[in-house]
């Protein structure tokens, strides 16, 4: 069980509901997927395709889709951390490009919260393939903590679509 009382297994399903449910939004468009949801952590992976590339001589994945997979990682991490579901928009995010991610593979992101305050919820992400310690980028990023009343409402609308997968309250 996740602080919140929510089940892993339920949290995957929200995050996996939140990746498909505008099939217009960059998540649908990547082909990003939950792969594991932890306490203050979570994995996503990324398959490898042709409208990810960003130089087509080489078949290197895009700088900026590494970002928005570290970003989105780290983001869904956030609310893994807290006693009730944020929505906590991204403040500051840093990437260091370590290498070119290699064409035809798999990525996997890690992100992982390491300090939550009454504002802020820092957090830090490693993008790989199959080796964590052979990383293709690394990130650090922060994340707004909301005012408590829009924390509260947005809660509570998590929580109505938590309740719709069975997730116990």
């Amino acid at each position: 069980m996740l602080k919140s009382g929510i089940s892993f297994e339920k949290a995957k399903q929200l995050f996996e509901f939140m990746v498909s449910f505008n099939k217009g939004d960059h998540f649908h468009q990547l082909g990003l997927g939950i792969d594991a949801v932890g306490d203050g952590s979570v994995r996503v992976k990324l398959p490898w395709g042709e409208h990810l590339v960003g130089n087509p001589d080489t078949g290197v994945i895009h700088g900026g889709v590494l970002t928005t997979m570290l970003d989105t990682c780290c983001g869904f991490a956030t609310c893994t951390a807290l006693e009730e579901p944020e929505l906590c928009p991204t403040m500051d995010l840093r990437i260091d490009y370590m290498r070119p991610a290699t064409p035809g593979k798999t990525l996997y992101a890690e992100g992982e919260v390491y300090k939550v305050t009454e504002h802020v919820i820092f957090t830090r992400g490693v993008a790989y393939h199959d080796d964590k310690n052979k990383p293709v980028a690394y990130c650090v990023a922060n994340f707004s903590r909301l005012d408590k009343a829009i924390a509260a409402q947005v809660a509570q609308q998590f929580r109505a679509v938590i309740d719709s997968f069975g997730a116990e309250s």
